[in-house]
């Protein structure tokens, strides 16, 4: 229940190619207190109910529980949800042993596309592939409950 991810920005659509899945994903949040988030996500057709809690020093580890709920649950939650519900498209991009999960962002935030990898430790090495750019872990304003409220469009 502890994840350890590291951001990034993407700097070309490259990965594309590469990806061997792609899922439209709204999410939105039912509290975006800075000791924990409670997020509401449909990934595809499948619902899920997530609470993170906060990040520690380095951005890149923090509590995460997860479980999946059904589609038309997730829906009504949604319509609960704090204002800023997320449209993105979501790809799976395996590369050199690692899993990057990139969100290409819609609606106000439209033109930011971030790049997540998870890792079984903090100081675990992977390989970047070229398309990765700059590493903004642990910088709040790219975290998914903060692009909600102040959307990149804004910036």
């Amino acid at each position: 229940m502890i994840e350890i991810e590291r951001k990034f920005l993407v700097r070309s659509m490259h990965f594309v190619d590469r990806a061997v899945s792609k899922t439209k994903i709204v999410q939105g949040f039912l509290n975006t207190h800075p000791e924990r988030t409670v997020r509401v996500r449909i990934k595809g057709q499948k619902g899920f109910m997530t609470v993170k809690g906060k990040s520690n020093a380095s951005g890149t580890t923090r509590f995460e529980w997860e479980t999946e709920i059904g589609h038309s649950d997730a829906q009504k939650l949604l319509q609960l949800c704090e204002k800023g519900v997320l449209d993105k498209t979501g790809y799976l991009v395996p590369f050199e042993g690692h899993n990057f999960e990139v969100d290409v962002f819609d609606g106000d935030n439209k033109g930011l596309i971030l790049a997540e990898i998870e890792l079984t430790t903090e100081n675990e090495l992977f390989q970047k592939p070229n398309w990765l750019g700059e590493e903004v872990t642990g910088d709040i304003k790219y975290y998914n409950s903060q692009l909600s409220k102040q959307p990149f469009n804004t910036w």
